[in-house]
């Protein structure tokens, strides 16, 4: 969650003119807000709902003197306005005095019999439609999006402080934003104009990407990729809508009865078609789930627009608000289009009425549909270039085309705010400082070279004690072609330097045939992953942790070269050829040896092993996007599958290499997002090892004696406990999402989210290998008797960025100095 945390620094740095606006909130006679009640322009389909706090906020580019409040139980009321801006309302609705006749209103399960709005829903489920552009053999349409970035709740508190002295120029053009009449200052707006197409029979699409223009931050690919991965598509007609990495229950789900309570407020003519309005919200509080209304068709039963607004007690870090708006074209009985789709997320470190944030602001436009035109197949499979530089340089006539809506004028402005706020010193020193605390490097733009990683500059081990490392790369650009990158560290206990460094070309941007290489002179700790590559600047967190638990003095001296070249010959599918050199020895033989028998030394045993390997990797990871094109690309999310398979042949003799033998191995990993329960992560991975092979060369069991939460490995495991040649591991690892206490009414306010996790390991060690490594000092096991296994529970959001884990040992108890109980925990930004 790297480009979170970037997003979260920045946060803590800080239209078209509309005719009518009114805000403010809506009471009951007790002076209790009334949360979900109806606001609505009179003789129009423009209306709002107001918030958990009774709040609202309205405006329309028409001229409107009336607006209707409405709430299932009051009387409803007619408001005239006395000007077009009324701000601070306060309207009392009285308790209703007559029986209600088409709506029943119940506090448990509502009635599918006796509410007609469960009637209409239940059409929209019986013609539940798939999008109309999946009916046509083929299809084409043009796409318009912008994102735009704004500081909002600007006040004059704000604009007076010292943070803006100098900068107070930026303040001069504010505007109110239209869904929650807030002041905002527009900071940052991508264009970009697209033309897709696809054929539904040989199942292909594309997208052509003919124009992208952008202010603000876009040499930081880490915001941009925050951009990307934040506005992912969805489908209102799903169960389940994704944001966030969260599933929210859509308003339209089979399920939806359960979860909302829908109320049949309003019908009227939309486009001449004549269209009912539904208006739903919560049943309980501190779920994912929305509120707001939705037009439908009274014939088709398709939905011809909706707004979604998540409620403000639903579990969810870091964003105060969510409203989501779509148009559609109900071309006819069995055909929708979309023609509008706009999304605001209100990002701020608190869920407070008045605190301030930013607005992430997403518009596509779709128009110009095309169908049936057959291309061949070779079509699809040419795809264009999204980063040719003749994308980025579009004239403004070009422009002035491909907007499927126009700019106004807050956002025309942001070209050239941002031109003039990059030459003010003071606003440079607060995006380096950002810049600099989010991605762990020193920029020095003089030399084009990066200094870090800051946060790898202080560790402690049993061998090195106390160390200091510093680093530094080049760079020109995110998108170099090329990078040199190294290190250099210093133990203050074993008194000794080290280092590493490497380096990475990219030959071929259609391929991406990159060919890396380096070396590392290192202390490490060997074991923690199964199916590590050989990154000769890679550390794991268990060879510098400042606590562990018992003697954490299993650490390896290594020495490693390698040679790699890599490619992507299909999308998301990559080769690796690579081969190493390496030597390796223990870094405390006392505590921990890897001596082995050795025929050829004069003492009969070998302390070091001197490895030459060659490996050949395969790389399968569907669904992954990234974002940009040079030799280090920026992977924007994280959901996809990892499918994984490893072959390496050590080769004896050469280079005074000692062993022969070969390893394979195998990788799975697969998130699941289980519908409303939460997520579901799920690892496999088999490997076996043929040939005699010493200590340092075998299989290890992951342990983990760090204090940190760390997947993939075994947490009541210390560190060899376990040593193989052939495995099998599974971890399971089920995020409920706060699922399950929020229906506990003392925890539901607390926001905190469960994990519940389940991890195996099987494993055979040879006679001969045991054989061979019988001078360790270390006992040899491997799980062969039964499966080893583990369970955890665990409790996130603690605090909005803690998680703390309680692992349980299953079973070995009788291992030496078995753990059957521990805890870990682990920081982090997260949704």
């Amino acid at each position: 969650m790297k480009r979170l945390l970037v997003f979260l620094l920045f946060l803590s740095f800080y239209s078209v003119f509309s005719q009518t606006k009114v805000g403010g909130i809506i009471l009951d006679e007790f002076g209790d807000p009334i949360a979900f009640a109806n606001i609505i322009f009179e003789n129009s389909s423009e209306g709002t709902i107001t918030n958990d706090n009774g709040r609202f906020y309205l405006e329309s580019d028409n001229t409107y003197k009336t607006i209707i409040v409405s709430f299932i139980g009051y009387e409803t009321e007619e408001i005239q306005l006395q000007q077009k801006v009324n701000y601070n309302m306060e309207i009392t609705l009285s308790e209703s005095t007559e029986q209600l006749k088409e709506v029943v209103v119940y506090t448990g399960k509502q009635s599918k019999k006796d509410n007609p709005a469960i009637d209409i829903l239940k059409k929209i489920w019986a013609k539940k439609r798939e999008n109309g552009v999946r009916k046509f053999k083929q299809y084409q349409y043009d796409k318009y999006e912008k994102i735009e970035f704004d500081l909002n709740t600007i006040d004059s508190a704000l604009i007076k402080s010292k943070l803006f002295k100098g900068l107070e120029f930026v303040f001069q053009d504010l505007d109110t934003s239209r869904i929650t009449g807030k002041t905002y200052l527009p900071i940052f707006l991508n264009e970009s104009f697209s033309r897709i197409y696809g054929d539904n029979i040989i199942n292909e699409e594309k997208e052509d990407v003919l124009g992208n223009k952008n202010a603000g931050f876009s040499g930081n690919q880490s915001i941009t990729a925050f951009v990307e991965d934040l506005y992912s598509d969805y489908n209102i007609y799903d169960n389940y809508l994704k944001f966030f990495d969260k599933s929210f229950t859509s308003p339209l789900a089979k399920t939806g009865v359960d979860t909302y309570n829908y109320v049949l407020s309003d019908s009227t003519f939309i486009d001449n078609k004549w269209c009912y309005n539904i208006i739903y919200y919560p049943r309980r509080t501190n779920e994912l789930t929305f509120k707001g209304d939705f037009w439908v068709s009274d014939t088709t039963y398709a939905i011809k627009k909706i707004n979604l607004q998540v409620t403000k007690s639903a579990n969810i870090n870091w964003v105060k608000e969510i409203y989501i708006e779509q148009d559609f074209d109900v071309v006819n009985d069995s055909v929708f289009l979309l023609t509008r789709d706009y999304m605001l997320s209100d990002f701020s470190f608190s869920k407070k009425e008045k605190s301030r944030g930013v607005y992430g602001k997403r518009t596509t436009v779709y128009d110009n549909y095309e169908f049936d035109t057959n291309r061949p197949e070779e079509f699809y499979k040419a795809e264009s270039d999204p980063y040719d530089p003749r994308v980025f340089k579009r004239d403004s006539t070009f422009w002035k085309n491909a907007r499927l809506e126009r700019l106004n004028e807050d956002e025309s402005g942001i070209f050239k705010l941002l031109d003039t706020l990059k030459t003010v010193p003071k606003f440079r020193t607060y995006y380096d400082v950002v810049s600099i605390l989010g991605s762990g490097y020193v920029e020095i733009d003089k030399w084009n070279i990066d200094i870090g990683n800051i946060y790898s500059v202080f560790g402690f081990n049993d061998a090195e004690g106390t160390r200091v490392r510093l680093g530094a790369r080049t760079y020109f650009g995110q998108n170099d072609t090329w990078r040199l990158e190294g290190y250099m560290a210093y133990g203050f206990t074993d008194k000794k330097a080290k280092h590493g460094f490497s380096a990475k070309f990219l030959l071929d941007r259609k391929t991406r045939l990159i060919v890396s290489g380096g070396n590392r002179r290192d202390v490490e700790q060997l074991g923690i992953s199964l199916t590590s590559t050989n990154d000769v600047l890679g550390r794991s967190i268990a060879s510098s942790s400042l606590v562990t638990v018992g003697a954490n003095d299993r650490l390896t001296n290594i020495n490693l070269s390698t040679l790699n070249f890599e490619m992507e010959p299909a999308k998301n599918f990559r080769i690796r050829f690579g081969s190493s050199l390496r030597t390796l020895s223990s870094a405390l033989p006392n505590a921990f040896s890897l001596d082995y028998i050795d025929d050829d030394s004069s003492t009969g045993i070998s302390s070091e092993v001197k490895q030459f390997d060659i490996n050949t990797t395969f790389v399968y990871t569907p669904g992954k996007r990234t974002i940009g094109y040079g030799v280090e690309r920026v992977d924007i999310n994280d959901d996809h599958s990892t499918i994984l398979f490893n072959y390496t042949k050590g080769i004896r003799g050469f280079l005074e290499s000692d062993f022969d033998y070969e390893r394979i191995q195998f990788s799975y990993r697969q998130p699941w997002q289980i519908g409303g329960f939460g997520r579901l992560t799920s690892s496999i991975e088999l490997g076996k090892t043929f040939g005699e092979v010493p200590l340092s060369l075998l299989s290890v069991v992951p342990g983990n004696q760090t204090l940190f939460t760390l997947y993939n490995t075994f947490p009541n495991l210390d560190f060899y406990e376990f040593v193989t040649d052939t495995y099998a591991t599974v971890h399971l690892e089920h995020n409920f999402n706060g699922r399950l206490f929020s229906r506990i009414p003392l925890l539901r306010k607390m926001n905190l989210r469960e994990i519940v996790g389940l991890r195996g390991a099987w494993g055979q060690l040879s006679d001969e290998n045991i054989a061979l490594n019988s001078p360790s000092n270390i006992p040899l096991i491997a799980p062969d008797k039964q499966i080893y296994w583990e369970y955890s529970f665990g409790i996130g959001n603690i605090f909005k960025i803690f998680r703390i884990d309680f692992n349980f040992r299953g079973n070995y108890l009788d291992n030496p100095n078995a753990r059957p109980f521990g805890v870990t925990g682990t920081f982090g930004f997260n949704f």
